[in-house]
């Protein structure tokens, strides 16, 4: 059994009990932060605890506990459940006596909750994907909870035989539905910057200042409809898909239809400084 935390206590996951009037169930008022951990390190773990914060103050959500206080919930949920896995966790507003869209902040006490999750292999033979409009609300850079255009753009690349939407708005790249999203055209590597339309990424900071540390070109710029089509290369980012190289974009092959060598690059240097 999985050790989870809700509220102050560790416990089987099997054994955690969530009231439906809260409203994280209610209104999907809450949000979340996935961490990646290697080698029982949380990699990244600041800029996840900066980015949650700036998650909980996009909601008017008081962030119940300091970092030193998240960083003892990792360390017991590390020793529980392993050295290498993925950990969630969720703060949503809480639990009100009766459903009703305001909120009294003074009367309502956030519902902290964390999990274990696989870490599974990232996929690096190449993935496919699928443009799509980005039809979701303009405060991205909140990861909210409320993530049902997510899985409906995903589920929309999956009936197309895909593993990922890559989400346009007004024509230019946002991000993918779940991951975001780089282009390589003649060895520069670009990625969109960080807007309210799109997530902070962490591991695509990390991908970005890699890179530089070694000597590749790499920018955040606007990335158009055609420059997508005419990458390259293109990958994906996220804590659980590392760099994940596309190889299929609607249908025709990208670059040689294979991993770019400039991915082949990055792969390599990401596991190098990665403690795995």
């Amino acid at each position: 059994m999985k050790t989870a935390y809700l509220d102050g206590v560790f416990l089987p996951l099997e054994e955690v009990k969530i009231s439906p009037l809260d409203r994280g169930f209610l209104f999907g008022d809450g949000v979340y932060e996935v961490i990646p951990v290697y080698n029982a390190q949380c990699f990244g773990n600041a800029g996840h605890l900066k980015r949650l914060q700036q998650s909980c103050d996009g909601i008017a959500l008081k962030n119940p506990l300091s970092d030193d206080q998240w960083q003892a919930v990792f360390q017991q949920m590390i020793a529980a459940n392993g050295a290498r896995q993925l950990i969630y966790l969720q703060l949503t507003r809480g639990i009100q006596t009766q459903r009703g869209h305001s909120f009294d902040a003074t009367q309502i006490k956030p519902t902290i909750f964390a999990m274990s999750m696989p870490f599974r292999e990232p996929n690096h033979s190449g993935l496919s994907a699928i443009t799509s409009i980005d039809n979701r609300w303009h405060d991205c850079y909140i990861k909210s909870i409320n993530l049902l255009p997510n899985v409906l753009q995903l589920r929309k690349a999956h009936a197309q035989d895909a593993d990922e939407a890559i989400m346009l708005r007004d024509g230019f790249v946002t991000e993918a539905a779940a991951s975001n999203v780089f282009i390589v055209k003649n060895d520069i590597v670009q990625t969109p910057p960080d807007n309210p339309n799109i997530l902070p990424g962490i591991t695509k900071h990390f991908i970005l200042n890699l890179a530089r540390d070694n000597n590749i070109t790499a920018k955040e710029a606007a990335i158009s409809k055609q420059m997508l089509a005419d990458a390259d290369e293109i990958w994906l980012s996220s804590s659980s898909k590392e760099i994940a190289p596309v190889i299929n974009l609607n249908g025709k092959a990208v670059g040689l239809g294979k991993p770019g060598p400039l991915w082949q690059t990055m792969q390599h240097l990401y596991q190098q400084n990665t403690p795995k």
